[in-house]
């Protein structure tokens, strides 16, 4: 009996990493010392470059969206979301991303399926200036139903150790700059499938501008290359990345414990989707708050004085709409209040 009669090919797992090398090849950047194939992906940190580097990692993966990806047969953005998942959560920190892994799980390889996924990747990588480096294709018969898979990646990024950004830079006043987000990003799917399943939803059915099969599939916006900007442009106190959690518990990490923040929730337009998903759930504010980013995937803590600026030069260089959210407090009677 062979491997290939048990379920796994590994000729064809040969023939797959061939496919994808081109894919990794358009990812390269200073630093990369070598392609896929190997043991391990290898990295130099050039230590004319800094004066005294600290290294900031992240994990994360894209959740049910793949369940939505797959109802859907789009499997070319789901990458980006997989590397927008892990490298905004390094960047809230002033770091710049420097390599990307990824870690892609099915029962049995489809070659086209798992292409197009690593397109994406690539494409991600490509968006946040960072080198894919390597990754791990699991071909695991038994363990996901036919044509399913599973997305992990992992990300690695530099900062300067007194160019940090963290909770220690947060002071009362400052106030809360949010730019837009792409949509629900990667967080809140199984609640949003949970609505489409009871309401029976089209996903073809209209939704503002688009179908809501279009808004929810939408990926992930790297905010990289503009947060690197800002925090060259401006003093920066901090950022926060809105993910699980949404607005309520996201912004609050970086905000230190004797503060508190104030949300005005009619500074910006929920997108059509969000207030689908509220109508449809029903979903009360509460909860909408804390699944959903509800509009806001990216949030900036920096003194007023600088506020308009900010937001000028993102809409300017970088055509991102960001808005005044809301303030820093001295009320720490309810860490988070919003209006």
């Amino acid at each position: 009996m062979t491997y290939k009669q048990a379920g796994v090919d590994i000729e064809a797992g040969n023939q797959f990493v061939d496919k994808i090398k081109p894919l990794v090849e358009a990812t390269r950047r200073s630093g990369m010392m070598s392609g896929i194939g190997g043991f391990g992906g290898l990295f130099h940190l050039d230590p004319a470059k800094y004066r005294d580097p600290v290294l900031v990692s992240g994990t994360d993966g894209v959740g049910t969206k793949l369940k939505l990806a797959q109802i859907l047969s789009r499997h070319d953005t789901i990458g980006i979301d997989l590397v927008g998942m892990c490298v905004n959560d390094v960047v809230v920190q002033g770091a710049e991303p420097l390599f990307f892994l990824d870690y892609f799980a099915t029962g049995a390889l489809q070659q086209q399926t798992a292409a197009s996924v690593v397109a994406g990747i690539a494409e991600g990588c490509k968006q946040a200036g960072c080198a894919l480096i390597g990754g791990e294709t699991a071909e695991m018969p038994d363990m996901y139903p036919d044509g399913e898979y599973d997305l992990a990646g992992f990300c690695v990024g530099v900062v300067e150790r007194d160019q940090l950004l963290d909770a220690a830079n947060v002071q009362a006043g400052q106030v809360l700059i949010g730019i837009e987000s792409s949509g629900p990003h990667s967080n809140g799917y199984t609640l949003i499938r949970r609505i489409i399943e009871r309401n029976d939803a089209d996903l073809d059915a209209q939704i503002g501008d688009r179908s809501l099969g279009d808004a929810l599939i939408e990926p992930t916006r790297i905010y990289v290359k503009p947060m690197l900007g800002l925090v060259k442009q401006f003093d920066v106190a901090a950022m926060a990345h809105i993910t699980g959690g949404g607005l309520t518990e996201n912004i609050v990490r970086v905000i230190p414990e004797h503060l508190g923040i104030d949300i005005d929730l009619n500074a910006w337009t929920r997108p059509a989707v969000f207030n689908w998903l509220a109508e449809k759930g029903p979903v009360d504010e509460d909860e909408m708050l804390r699944a959903f980013n509800c509009g806001i995937g990216m949030v900036v803590v920096i003194d007023q004085a600088q506020a308009n600026a900010a937001i000028d030069w993102l809409g300017n260089t970088h055509q991102l709409s960001a808005h005044v959210i809301g303030s820093v407090t001295d009320n720490t009677s309810k860490r988070v209040n919003y209006r």
